[in-house]
Order: structure tokens, then C-alpha cells, then sequence
């Protein structure tokens, strides 16, 4: 196909104003935030955390009504409600949680859900004991978070899971923790087709290392510049959770710029 002068200046114009410039700033996007849409009821489990706090923020400023799930309550927000589950990876627990969340927002758009574990733990090191405890607080607590807010979720909702980004290649000390977060993606994977005919979408974050105080703390010799902050995060979830990514299902998203 032949381009005229006139012609390729446009194509060119377009791919400028669309493409970062080598030594020029790209302009930032506007953020979600700025996006209108409307509100949604949305549970949040490991709500009471810090990259709990920086969720809630995020679809509080969005005018969200929410239901926190936490192992004890967090601070109070507005259009916010606490329920205190001791263990979501127990099944009548968290069964019974994920419905009194829901009762009290009526009906449920998304669960959004943050509750897991961490632990550095060599193989030859470790106790089997360690890798279950690994497995019940990041497998365990979201299989029965998802069974419990099922009944509940409206058609064309959407659940979005936590895993990591340690767990598509693991490293040194990162065995148990990797095989568990890998089995989250996995089960994202998996819901998204299963739940497909409801419209119900399930996708994954796979966040690196965040920036938070607790890792600040017990990586002071660390350059948390390069970590992601709670708020991208936030943002990349909050995407994940409203009709902006209608189109996407099953996907395990990298969320792990220095941002």
C-alpha cells in the first residue's frame, strides 16, 4: 500500500502523540480515579492491612460503599463497614463473614480479596508444617472467600485475587511461599472459566516487593525507590475490579514498577 507525504506526516503525527519520545516526558494518563462511573458494593478482605488502607482510599474516593474483612478492625471510613473474621481459611467462618458482609451492602459487585502470608524459608529448612501454613493463608482464605461470596456476587461482578511475582520464577528461600502464591493464580485461572457463563470475571495481581513500612523495617539496607508503592497497587486493583476492564479475564497481571 502506498502512504502520500501528507498521509505518512498524519500516521506519524498519531504514532508521536501515542508513543514516549527518546529524552521527551511522556504526559501521565489521568488516573482512575479521575474516570466517572458508578458506584459499586464492594467486600475487601485483609482490609485492616497497609495495602488494605491504600484500597480502601482508592474506591472510597470513587464513592464505592465497602465491607471490610479483617482479623480485627481498622480505622473507621465512611460507607464503610467492619466485620471481624478470625480465620478465613476456615470454612464456617468465612461462610459466615463473606454473608453478613454481603447482607449489609445488599448486593455485591466485586470482592477484592488481600488476606495471605509471607515467609523466607529455605527448602532444607523448612517443615512441612511451614508450607502448609503458607497454603491455608493464601490458597485456603481465597478458595473459601469465593465460595462464600458467590451465592451473593451479581452476574457480571468481578473478583480479583492477590499472588506474586516471586512465583512465576521462584528464588532462593522462596519455595513455599512461591508454591502457594502459584496455586492463587492458578485458581484465578480457573474461575475465570468457571465462572464465565455468570460474566463473572476473576483476575490476579502479582505484585514484587511493596512499599511499606513493615518492609521498610525489615529491609532497611534495601532501596525502597524501586519498590511499587500501596496506591499503584491500589490503582491496578481497582481497575481490575470495575468495567473498565470488562474485557479482561484470567489474566495474572505484573504490578511491580517503582511507582
Amino acid at each position: 500500500m502506498t502512504h502520500t507525504a501528507s498521509g505518512s506526516a498524519t500516521l506519524a503525527a498519531k504514532f508521536l502523540q501515542a508513543s514516549p519520545v527518546a529524552g521527551v516526558a511522556p504526559q501521565r494518563c489521568s488516573s482512575a480515579k479521575d474516570e466517572k462511573r458508578e458506584a459499586m458494593n464492594i467486600i475487601i478482605t485483609g482490609a485492616a492491612g497497609a495495602l488494605g488502607s491504600a484500597v480502601i482510599d482508592r474506591f472510597g474516593s470513587a464513592g464505592d460503599r465497602l465491607a471490610l474483612i479483617d482479623r480485627r478492625e481498622g480505622e473507621s471510613r465512611e460507607a464503610a463497614t467492619w466485620f471481624v473474621v478470625d480465620n478465613l481459611a476456615d470454612e464456617a467462618a468465612a461462610s459466615s463473614g463473606l454473608a453478613r458482609a454481603a447482607s449489609n451492602l445488599g448486593n455485591v459487585d466485586a470482592l477484592v480479596h488481600l488476606t495471605g502470608a509471607f515467609s523466607w524459608i529455605p527448602v532444607a529448612e523448612s517443615r512441612l508444617s511451614d508450607w502448609r501454613a503458607l497454603y491455608s493463608a493464601n490458597v485456603e482464605s481465597a478458595i473459601m472467600c469465593v465460595q462464600g461470596v458467590l451465592p451473593h456476587l451479581t452476574d457480571g461482578g468481578s473478583i480479583v485475587l492477590v499472588g506474586a511475582a516471586a512465583a512465576q520464577r521462584a528464588g532462593a528461600g522462596m519455595g513455599p511461599y512461591a508454591a502457594a502464591k502459584a496455586s492463587v493464580a492458578r485458581l484465578a485461572e480457573a474461575l475465570s472459566q468457571e465462572l464465565a457463563p455468570r460474566r463473572i470475571r476473576t483476575n490476579c495481581i502479582l505484585p514484587l516487593i511493596i512499599d511499606t513500612p513493615r518492609n521498610r523495617a525489615e529491609m532497611p539496607d534495601a532501596h525502597p525507590s524501586i519498590w511499587t508503592s500501596t496506591s499503584a497497587i491500589a490503582d491496578a486493583i481497582s481497575f481490575l475490579a470495575g468495567m473498565q476492564s470488562r474485557g479482561v479475564n484470567g489474566a495474572c497481571l505484573e504490578v511491580t514498577n517503582g511507582a
